[in-house]
């Protein structure tokens, strides 16, 4: 009797620990590709190296699936991934990467977590009435977001600071709608395959976006900094911290989950500091506290709402 309910504790803690650790993992290495593609396209056209990101990570995943021989997609669900390709890779992926070419990683990582935003404008456009919680946390991130930017009311004048900023508050629609119709067309098709066709084809749309505008540079060119970055990403970001993120989307609640979120720019902007010599002021720290409380009270709405009947 001792031995069952030692095993079957063992097995709870087991079930318990794996997701957690998944999750903690997701939370800190997500917070560090900020900073290796900020590292990355120091030397090299941002689009470029989304675009070998993309085509390595994507073949990785495409090629183990081939070798499992786990049956390809059909019908609609090609009209999913190639949907999802564009809009979570191609572009919120894309210009994100872009957009860290012209701002601090740790202010990119900031603007990355403030997607849930875009999701409550869209249902409000889309009939949908706002709970007064909603509206409350969505006036705390832009109380946040004033705070932050109050050290870079200058830096807007510089055309390539706005255009950063630009790129990433697109970069954040752009998955905000990814995720809008990941969960209308949720699909019984493998996610770890699907994730690895999505890269695999918007890494091909790039390489030929880039092609035909001339932004490339030879392979031979790119310097070793930007080779490593490319690794990082492709290994830790792309493949090992995706596969956990699906992982734990699977194994734990929603609302536990989302933690992932709020740590991962506290972790962009300490490390942008630490390794790049990033600025850390007052009032972006204090303003960056504020956008995180804000995107919860936002994501506490929309669970909420979820709940009701």
């Amino acid at each position: 009797m001792r031995a069952r309910i030692k095993k079957a504790v063992s097995t709870k803690i087991e079930a318990i620990g794996l997701p957690v650790l998944a999750l903690c993992w997701v939370s800190f290495f997500w917070g560090t590709t900020w900073l290796a593609s900020k590292e990355g396209v120091k030397h090299m056209p941002a689009m470029q190296l989304v675009a070998i990101r993309q085509f390595l990570g994507g073949t990785l995943y495409v090629v183990y699936f081939l070798f499992k021989k786990t049956p390809w997609p059909k019908g609609k669900q090609w009209q999913t991934i190639l949907i999802l390709s564009l809009l979570n890779f191609v572009l919120s992926n894309g210009l994100s990467t872009w957009g860290v070419k012209y701002i601090s990683s740790g202010l990119g990582a900031i603007l990355g977590a403030i997607f849930p935003i875009w999701i409550v404008i869209i249902s409000f456009f889309k009939g949908e009435q706002l709970s007064k919680l909603a509206v409350s946390g969505l006036l705390v991130c832009f109380g946040g977001v004033c705070l932050i930017f109050y050290d870079h009311l200058k830096d807007f004048l510089q055309p390539d600071f706005s255009f950063g900023i630009f790129l990433s508050l697109i970069a954040t629609l752009t998955w905000a709608f990814g995720t809008l119709y990941t969960k209308k067309k949720a699909a019984s098709f493998n996610p770890y395959f699907s994730l690895g066709l999505q890269m695999l084809v918007s890494s091909l749309f790039l390489f030929a976006l880039i092609g035909a505008t001339g932004t490339t540079i030879p392979l031979s060119e790119i310097p070793v900094n930007s080779w490593w970055a490319i690794g990082y990403l492709v290994v830790v970001g792309s493949v090992l911290t995706f596969v956990a993120f699906i992982y734990a989307l699977q194994k734990l609640p929603a609302e536990v989950n989302s933690i992932y979120a709020y740590i991962n720019p506290i972790v962009a902007v300490i490390l942008g500091a630490i390794i790049f010599g990033e600025p850390l002021t007052l009032f972006i720290a204090a303003g960056g506290i504020i956008v995180l409380v804000g995107l919860y009270l936002v994501n506490l709405a929309m669970r909420k709402k979820k709940m009701i009947p």
